[in-house]
């Protein structure tokens, strides 16, 4: 656990280096918490905010939110992990994701679950990615000899005369063609390429701005298997989110169908002497979920069914709601954007698909938070797109967590960077 340890001291350094933001702060920094979720010896030992939400708390407007979270912070010595607060991919803001040190980060701050998004090697076996398809912008595989089992190697961009791009750099590389022991060779990096690359180093330093590459190291991104994530994730005293990816190759593979592949998932869950109730299976098809909820009802009791709504238009309507309940889906989880609108003043409320959701007896989650990158600067993208209005600062994103805590009725929020959720979580008793 020398990652948590060295998190640990890097916290406290901060919290003594600005002194202006951490004051009351720091000092619950200082004395740490047990962990929430009862984690054992092996797990962390004490819940390391840092200094962001008290940054993004000074940075509020005047409200009552406000002085809620100001008299919390003044008067709390400690914070505790919650389930409200979820890795989304571990702390991937500014770790590789679905790295080791990335779900340590995580923990630390005090996610009380963490998400393994779980896909396959060529030889079957479940590892921790975002897609079957992201390994050269996840990890280091071009710069490797690995790279010869691209299934598009690395091509390089192309440009007039002028130096204007005509054709961005490319590549595809998946965890499908290559076996278990070879995913275990790469390291994990900051996903993210740099499409005017002229070569494969240029095209792995692709980290947006805002991101960093401080802790992408060649001796740290230790990748994992979902086996070795379930027995990490115990040792943190978390509960587990995994989420079965679409594959990109088509399915069977190799004799390896796609209901034998949402039943392996469980199955390792079993093995490793996982309760149930302390997993939350995830997948955008709702085949999946329905498999669960019919052939392994106990993990299928808590299995969420992901929305891949990219506009509001998209979003099912209150009748679709209801037939997922009647099909026996509990949870629904679409992006940040469809549970929140605004009224006529600028301010947050809850949206009319929330609302239909609550009715049709659906619990909700949410996605994502943290990967937006600068609020101040407008456009904030896909996650901000039906409230984006009412945002003008980077405190603004307390409001976006109330909102979806209190009229929501959110159950946990998936966030890149677990500090500030966690926070809020301690301050309305969230547990």
């Amino acid at each position: 656990m020398n990652t948590i340890r060295t998190l640990q001291t890097l916290a406290l350094a901060a919290c003594t280096s600005l002194a202006v933001l951490a004051t009351p702060a720091c000092a619950s920094e200082a004395q740490g918490t047990s962990h929430g979720h009862g984690g054992n010896d092996d797990g962390p030992a004490s819940v390391q905010l840092g200094p962001r939400p008290f940054f993004l708390l000074n940075d509020m407007s005047p409200s009552p939110l406000q002085r809620r979270l100001q008299a919390c912070a003044s008067r709390r010595k400690h914070y505790e992990s919650s389930d409200f607060s979820i890795g989304h991919r571990g702390a991937a803001m500014q770790f590789p994701e679905h790295t080791k040190e990335s779900y340590e980060a995580a923990a630390l701050m005090g996610a009380g679950i963490l998400e393994c998004d779980v896909t396959f090697t060529k030889d079957q076996e479940l590892v921790c990615r975002h897609a079957q398809n992201d390994l050269h912008t996840t990890t280091n595989i071009l710069a490797t000899p690995l790279a010869s089992t691209c299934i598009r190697p690395f091509t390089p961009a192309t440009f007039d005369a002028n130096g204007n791009l005509l054709t961005p750099a490319t590549a595809e590389c998946r965890t499908s063609e290559i076996t278990l022991a070879e995913f275990k060779t790469l390291r994990g990096k900051m996903d993210a390429a740099n499409p005017r690359a002229r070569t494969v180093a240029e095209y792995l330093a692709g980290t947006a701005n805002w991101r960093t590459d401080l802790y992408s190291g060649p001796t740290s991104g230790t990748l994992l298997t979902h086996k070795e994530s379930i027995e990490l994730f115990k040792r943190l005293g978390v509960k587990m989110t995994p989420e079965l990816k679409s594959p990109s190759v088509q399915m069977p593979f190799n004799g390896f169908t796609q209901q034998a592949y949402a039943q392996k998932m469980i199955d390792e869950y079993k093995q490793a002497r996982v309760p149930a109730r302390r997993v939350w299976a995830q997948s955008f098809n709702i085949d999946d979920v329905l498999y669960w909820v019919n052939n392994e009802p106990a993990f299928g009791r808590q299995a969420v069914y992901l929305d891949d709504a990219n506009t509001v238009a998209d979003l099912p309507n209150a009748a679709t709601l209801r037939s997922y309940r009647a099909q026996g889906i509990r949870i629904w989880a679409p992006p940040t954007f469809a549970l929140i609108s605004t009224d006529a003043n600028g301010n947050l409320r809850a949206s009319q698909a929330a609302r239909d959701a609550q009715a049709a007896g659906l619990d909700l989650i949410t996605w994502t938070l943290e990967r937006s990158g600068i609020l101040a600067d407008g456009n904030n993208g896909f996650y901000y797109q039906t409230f984006d209005s009412a945002i003008s600062r980077e405190g603004d994103l307390f409001r976006v967590i109330d909102v979806l805590a209190q009229e929501a009725r959110v159950l946990g929020i998936f966030t890149d960077w677990p500090a500030p959720v966690t926070f809020y979580a301690n301050c309305m008793g969230l547990k």
